[in-house]
């Protein structure tokens, strides 16, 4: 940190000295995709499910919605990366403020989505408000999340701070993911003869409840961070400067096209999870323990996950990684299994190979950045990380659509009672395409991180000793 980021740090907190970068960040950090992570696993893992078998909404209907509101969240998402990095300080820093209010329309957007009474609607109705109140969510997750996710770059420079950073925030977004994945099904899913039922009014008040949590745990996490790179930005910036360093910008290109098929493949499996649980296999409590071991996985991987990169570097690790999760979901299509239990196991191991690219993904984006201000000169945090989203974006938005698209394609039967029968031929699609497509979309990603992504850890290190360099020279002027 050179002397006037510091200066500027200490200014923003109310003149207090700034402490140095610890545990109590990290841990802060953790609250906040803590609280993130109860709010979206209660859309990610119930929203397509709630649709088809609640309000009676087509998969093709949904996945539309869903197509539509994903593209507008990457106008709303680079709108606020843009906005945050230009508006004048504020207190606790640059992105502070904006966490400290979004939170509340935040989760008021979620008890919105799950109002019981909209399922009294004609389907008209129910596909207009659901319509609207996804547009609201979407403007505030961007409000919110856009800033928190930019956040790491600025509470450390240090490259092994950051990434104990992006453990840490996996860390709890396992637990909030966890709670919604594991426990919540047990609260909102019933067995009538023979089927499992979902029940509506028991979903809104578990996410009435997640709602009360997550406010609480932004609380936490915005007392125990604190902005140590702190920069004042002119407030007009040259659209053709900005413009100019994003294509230069080859880490960041490849990186997003790297990302747009990880993500595509674990957003595909994630939307499927429901279906091949409850509905192939008819097996709810296996559904609670594959969302638990879904995340889970990430504590287990928080073990080893920085020594491993430590000594190999990123993109090494999470490449080969992806490799082996790819060969399995191969193995999964190849074997054809019946039994729920015995997918639940060859699921978690996917997922613990997989879920490595997540656990990195943030130490990945704070690694772009940095490599930005390399190249261009500039340090542009909100806005490179809104450009980085901008890859899952695009992915949410294609899975969105295509997802529901093919449920609708092979035949699958949208109801109003939580669940109905689906043919032979209807179920033996759903298990061909929830297996191959992950493992032709992870074996994609993987290759372009590993023959095309040129931040190698040799790379990184040579980057951050010239950063340091220029700070201080800066400094020292």
């Amino acid at each position: 940190m050179d002397g006037k980021s510091e200066d500027l740090a200490v200014k923003v907190n109310g003149g207090k000295p700034i402490p140095k970068f610890g545990l109590k960040d990290r841990i802060g950090y953790a609250f906040g995709d803590f609280g993130t992570t109860l709010l979206m696993g209660m859309l990610a893992s119930f929203s397509a499910i709630y649709c088809t078998n609640v309000l009676g909404i087509s998969p093709l209907t949904f996945s539309t919605v869903g197509l539509v509101t994903t593209f507008f969240a990457m106008f709303t998402d680079v709108t606020v990366g843009r906005i945050s990095d230009l508006t004048p300080l504020g207190k606790k820093g640059r992105f502070h403020p904006w966490i400290r209010t979004p939170k509340w329309f935040l989760g008021l957007s979620i008890i919105i989505i799950y109002l019981p009474f909209i399922r009294q609607w004609a389907l008209g109705a129910k596909v207009a408000y659901w319509f609207i109140a996804n547009m609201f969510y979407i403007a505030c997750l961007s409000s919110f999340n856009i800033p928190y996710g930019t956040l790491a770059s600025v509470l450390s420079n240090d490259p092994d701070d950051r990434d104990s950073l992006s453990i840490f925030r996996n860390i709890g977004s396992a637990l909030g993911a966890g709670g919604t994945g594991f426990v919540v099904p047990f609260i909102v899913y019933s067995t009538h003869n023979g089927q499992q039922v979902l029940s509506g009014d028991r979903l809104f008040y578990c996410a009435l409840g997640c709602v009360v949590l997550a406010m609480i745990f932004y609380t936490i996490m915005y007392a125990l961070t604190t902005e140590r790179i702190v920069v004042e930005h002119p407030k007009h910036a040259e659209k053709k400067t900005f413009v100019k360093g994003i294509l230069k910008d080859k880490a960041l290109l490849i990186f997003i096209l790297a990302e747009i098929f990880i993500v595509l493949g674990t957003s595909f499996i994630s939307y499927m999870t429901n279906y091949m649980y409850v509905v192939y296999f008819q097996n709810s409590h296996a559904l609670s323990f594959a969302n638990l071991f879904n995340y889970a996985n990430t504590l287990i991987l928080s073990l080893f996950a920085f020594p491993l990169t430590k000594k190999f570097g990123k993109k090494k690790v999470v490449s080969v990684s992806l490799f082996i999760a790819s060969f399995i979901f191969l193995v999964v299509y190849l074997l054809k299994l019946s039994n729920g239990w015995v997918y639940l196991a060859l699921s978690f191991c996917s997922a613990l190979c997989f879920s490595m690219f997540n656990i990195m993904t943030w130490a990945f984006m704070t690694d772009v950045s940095e490599y930005h201000e390399y190249l261009t000169g500039t340090r542009e945090d909100g806005t490179i990380y809104s450009v980085n989203m901008l890859g899952r974006k695009v992915a949410q938005a294609i899975n969105s659509f295509g997802a529901g698209a093919l449920l609708t394609a092979i035949g699958y039967k949208a109801t109003t009672t939580g669940s109905t029968t689906q043919s032979a031929d209807v179920l033996s699609k759903m298990y061909s395409m929830s297996t191959l497509i992950p493992f032709v979309l992870l074996l994609i990603g993987a290759c372009i991180l590993a023959f095309a992504y040129p931040l190698s850890k040799e790379k990184l290190s040579e980057v951050t000793n010239e950063l340091n360099k220029r700070r201080g020279k800066k400094e020292s002027k």
